[in-house]
């Protein structure tokens, strides 16, 4: 382990040198601060646990922020460190799988303009201080809030930068009526079709057995998807799937890793896998068995059933994962801005940061937008 502390420079008077920002090397070191802190689904210790055991090749750097002169902690910020095309990249520890990134904070931080601006400014002078010579800081799909509480690091970009945002779908306390406003989708006659095959069933994987059991069917059936489809998958990888089966491990037996399935006797036809955060479920990964099963929709069907089940227990709040597939809108889903925050730590940094900076601006208009994406794959 490496504990790290980084001092403002002698002489330096600004609001940011009242916030202290130390950096650990070990997320086991650092999972212990906060943890009663706010933090959205995938700052839980499960999932962050399992990331950064699954994803080691990648070099934990866990920014500890706090109050200078009373060392009460502020925030902890989950990130890694690694070199692409030899530029020394900070971000957050994420690779795609996460759906939002965001620091985890204190219960009692107080967290007004000034201060938040004071701590994304401390954090990156400390980034620009170690000795490992960064060059930039990436922050990827950042919530507006965090738990209730403003995020400090959003203040470091522009609210909805990011070309990714979530898709909510609040139903309500009355499941049925919100069933009545979805009805386009004929849910229900999809269930009675479903329901024709012997032994048709909706499953909630109760143990790490099935669940286990259900994410080797998951791998297979979204690998044939995207072979159907040309496109690449990496989801069963060893590390991915070592991250998967690691989270549903912590999380089944206290409901914050959801894997569920619509089963019958010829076998599973389709399953979901998602987390659980209070009152917000986060819908990351469907399967189907296929084109054969097409009549009843198993793939809609079982994020239905789902969102069915949970709203029964108190879920309110279902995050359909990032995406504008067409079927979110079916459902209800309305957008959620994300923020994305890029900031050269170093003039080798500086063109990547810029080129960010110009993709987000050109987000705002599409067709300039596509054209400014076929150049920057080619910078990549």
């Amino acid at each position: 382990m490496t504990f790290l502390s980084v001092e403002p420079p002698d002489g330096l008077v600004s609001s940011a040198s009242k916030i202290a920002v130390d950096f650990v090397r070990d997320w086991r070191q650092a999972a212990s601060r906060l943890s009663a802190g706010h933090r959205t689904a995938f700052q839980h210790r499960y999932w962050l646990d399992a990331w950064y055991e699954a994803f080691h090749d990648f070099a934990p750097l866990i920014a500890m922020i706090s109050d200078a002169a009373t060392g009460k902690d502020i925030a902890v910020v989950p990130m890694v460190s690694h070199i692409r095309r030899g530029i020394r990249i900070v971000e957050f520890a994420d690779l795609g799988v996460s759906d939002n990134n965001a620091p985890i904070l204190a219960l009692d931080a107080a967290l007004d303009a000034t201060a938040m601006d004071a701590i994304g400014r401390a954090l990156v002078e400390a980034l620009r201080a170690l000795p490992d010579r960064l060059d930039l800081l990436r922050l990827k799909k950042m919530p507006t809030q965090v738990g209730g509480k403003p995020n400090p690091l959003v203040s470091l970009g522009r609210i909805g930068s990011s070309s990714l945002n979530g898709n909510v779908v609040l139903t309500g306390d009355d499941y049925e009526n919100y069933q009545a406003s979805i009805k386009r989708m004929q849910m229900p006659r999809c269930w009675r079709v479903f329901s024709r095959h012997e032994g048709a069933r909706f499953e909630i994987a109760a143990n790490v057995a099935r669940a286990h059991e259900l994410l080797d069917v998951m791998d297979v059936q979204q690998q044939a998807r995207m072979r159907q489809l040309g496109s690449r998958f990496v989801l069963n990888d060893d590390a991915h799937a070592r991250f998967y089966r690691e989270v549903a491990r912590q999380g089944v037996a206290e409901a914050y890793a959801v894997v569920t399935a619509l089963v019958c006797d010829k076998g599973i036809v389709a399953t979901a896998f998602g987390v659980r955060s209070g009152a917000t479920y986060y819908l990351l990964r469907i399967s189907h068995a296929g084109n054969s099963w097409s009549s009843c929709s198993p793939g809609l069907l079982v994020a239905e059933r789902t969102m069915a089940a949970l709203h029964a227990e108190g879920v309110r709040r279902f995050d359909l994962s990032i995406g504008n597939q067409d079927y979110k809108r079916r459902f209800g889903a309305e957008r959620v801005p994300l923020t994305d925050v890029s900031i050269a730590l170093s003039w080798r940094g500086a063109p990547f940061a810029w080129r960010d900076h110009a993709a987000q601006g050109l987000r705002r208009y599409p067709a300039l937008a596509d054209v400014a994406a076929r150049a920057i794959r080619k910078m990549r």
